[in-house]
């Protein structure tokens, strides 16, 4: 017993090696984008940013799977989520967000609502209806609505994924250093699942290289 415990720790540091490591057989330019940008201050966790939008089908196919990995890796990282765009989806993901109302229940029913129900939820007035049949005092909401920091959530969101140099989406940020996405880690396949698995190994490779960063800098 004693062995065994002395090992444990031993054989976490090695496959936390091994998996920085990983990073060298993923190429920049090919699995993934390095950019020029501050790293985010985040302790000793990952910063992981997801960039998505609503309608986005593609969004849609990889979240369930996305918030898979999130849990699993959730003693490491620190994961985010921005709407891309300047639309009534976008405007209502801030609002949610700015009333403290975006847990994954209310971001799983948008999703469900959008693709399975093919209720489009294109227009304020829209999203107005659904969220409040689904529990959003109204009021309370349309006063988050056309306050100056929903409209300055949306103009940051901009911001952001033009440092990042995003013009689509899903997307992934690594720790502000890295980007990359189904469509780029899983470059000439076709079957979606097998690209989501293909972004998922290197971005747990960016996630190992950048802890190491981070503890290289202390």
């Amino acid at each position: 017993m004693r062995l065994l415990s002395f090992l444990r720790p031993l054989i976490a540091t090695v496959a936390f090696m091994a998996a920085a490591a990983g990073a060298a057989d993923f190429k920049d330019g090919l699995d993934y984008n390095t950019v020029n940008a501050p790293r985010p201050d985040t302790g000793k966790k990952v910063e992981v940013l997801e960039f998505f939008m609503y309608h986005c089908p593609h969004c849609n196919a990889l979240d369930p799977s996305l918030s898979d990995w999130v849990k699993k890796n959730s003693d490491k990282i620190v994961f985010k989520r921005m709407h891309m765009g300047d639309d009534p989806q976008a405007k209502a993901f801030y609002t949610l967000e700015a009333m403290n109302l975006m847990n994954s229940a209310m971001h799983e029913k948008i999703f469900h609502a959008i693709h399975k129900e093919r209720n489009r939820l294109n227009t304020d007035q829209a999203l107005l209806d659904f969220l409040v049949k689904n529990g959003v005092d109204k009021a309370k909401y349309l006063e988050a609505f056309n306050s100056f920091g929903v409209q300055t959530k949306l103009k940051r969101a901009q911001q952001v994924a033009a440092q990042y140099k995003l013009d689509s989406v899903p997307a992934l940020v690594i720790d502000g250093h890295y980007t990359t996405s189904p469509a780029v880690a899983g470059h000439g396949l076709t079957d979606p699942d097998a690209a989501h698995v293909a972004m998922f190994k290197v971005v747990d490779s960016l996630v190992a290289k950048s802890l190491q960063e981070r503890a290289g800098k202390k």
